[in-house]
């Protein structure tokens, strides 16, 4: 007589189950505080946070590739890349009114929307698919890779546009800024000497 698996349900949660919620609850409260803060900088910093809590979402499914290649694109470059734009753009460290458009009620509309959008789609897409544990794995780095760059190639390369241009964009500003700066010293250093040639030619 053997005896029959032990199975868990709704109201028996596994550990990895406990912990893929109360990291999601950690990531979803630091994705609140990155648009609601009003400092710059600790908006970049939270949004470390949101990114590395789903890394660790991503390692909960056990699908490693993909949460590492979370934090070296995500973490390590697009983050590294706003914080790069912030100190060349000399955005304020402290509290910038800048920061708050007064539109919150829009915002969270259309937040609430499109968020709303994203789950009936991803909802509707794959209501009727199952993963089959037993048969060959699809979530492996050859698989991965395979469907990224015969598939998503061009919305990767794409990406890599996007974040060039923003780092151009911040180097060009800041440049001009530098310019803009240093455009009033130049007057008044060159009406301070014709001043002085006046003067000695009055002599």
């Amino acid at each position: 007589m053997s005896l029959a698996a032990p199975t868990h349900g709704f109201l028996s949660p596994t550990g990895v189950e406990i912990a893929f919620l109360l990291v999601g609850l950690v990531t979803f409260g630091a994705a609140l505080v990155t648009v609601t803060t009003r400092q710059l900088v600790h908006a970049a910093l939270w949004l470390v946070v949101t990114l590395g809590g789903l890394a660790v979402e991503y390692l909960l499914l056990t699908a490693e590739f993909i949460a590492w290649v979370q934090v070296l694109i995500y973490v390590g470059s697009v983050v590294v890349l706003l914080l790069f734009g912030l100190m060349l753009t000399k955005a304020p460290i402290g509290r910038s009114p800048d920061a708050d458009s007064g539109n919150r009620w829009a915002a969270l509309t259309v937040a609430v929307a499109a968020a709303a959008a994203l789950v009936w789609v991803v909802v509707d897409a794959f209501r009727a698919t199952w993963i089959d544990l037993d048969g060959a794995a699809a979530g492996s780095t050859k698989v991965t890779g395979e469907s990224l760059f015969q598939h998503w190639v061009l919305p990767f390369e794409a990406l890599s546009v996007l974040l060039l241009a923003a780092l151009v964009g911040a180097i060009v500003l800041s440049r001009k800024a530098k310019a803009d700066a240093a455009g009033p010293e130049v007057h008044g250093a060159r009406d301070g000497q014709a001043a002085a040639e006046r003067a000695e030619g009055a002599r």
